[in-house]
Parts: structure tokens; C-alpha cells; sequence
């Protein structure tokens, strides 16, 4: 420590500056290419599905709305049936 402060060496402050960058970018490269080979993967499932996800999620809606119908009868049904 000198008399005007804490004494700093730059050198080694920039040589930490420079591996920090360096890291930063291959951490960013490595997230970009794990995040393009999962979407790859993605995609690759999809083309090989025999029922698009779209026909899936309109197949579930319609079942879910046949279901919902049928309770809400089964449960009028019976609130009607029951001795007041």
C-alpha cells in the first residue's frame, strides 16, 4: 500500500480483464450451440411424429370438452336426484 492508496498491478488486473472476456465468449458459444442442437433435436421429433402437435392439441381440447360436458350433466344429474 502506498501513500496515495491501495496499490494495484495493473498488469495482472488486465490479464484477469482478458481471461474473463475470453471466457465469457466461449460460455456464450457453448450456449448457442447447445441451444441449436436441442432445437435441431425438436425439430427432428416433430417430422417424425405421425400426428402433427397441432391435430394432438385439437384431439386433447375436443376429448377435454366432451369430458367437462359430461361432468357438469353427471353432477346437474345428480343435484337434481337428490331428496330436499
Amino acid at each position: 500500500m502506498t501513500a496515495h492508496g491501495i496499490d494495484i498491478d495493473t498488469r495482472m488486473l488486465t490479464v484477469g480483464v482478458a481471461v474473463t472476456g475470453v471466457a465469457a465468449v466461449l460460455g456464450l458459444a457453448g450456449t448457442v450451440m447447445i441451444g441449436v442442437t436441442l432445437l435441431n433435436a425438436g425439430r427432428g421429433y416433430v417430422r417424425r411424429m405421425e400426428v402433427a402437435p397441432a391435430e394432438l392439441a385439437v384431439r386433447a381440447l375436443r376429448h377435454a370438452k366432451v369430458a367437462s360436458h359430461a361432468a357438469s350433466q353427471a353432477g346437474a344429474d345428480a343435484w337434481r336426484s337428490t331428496d330436499t
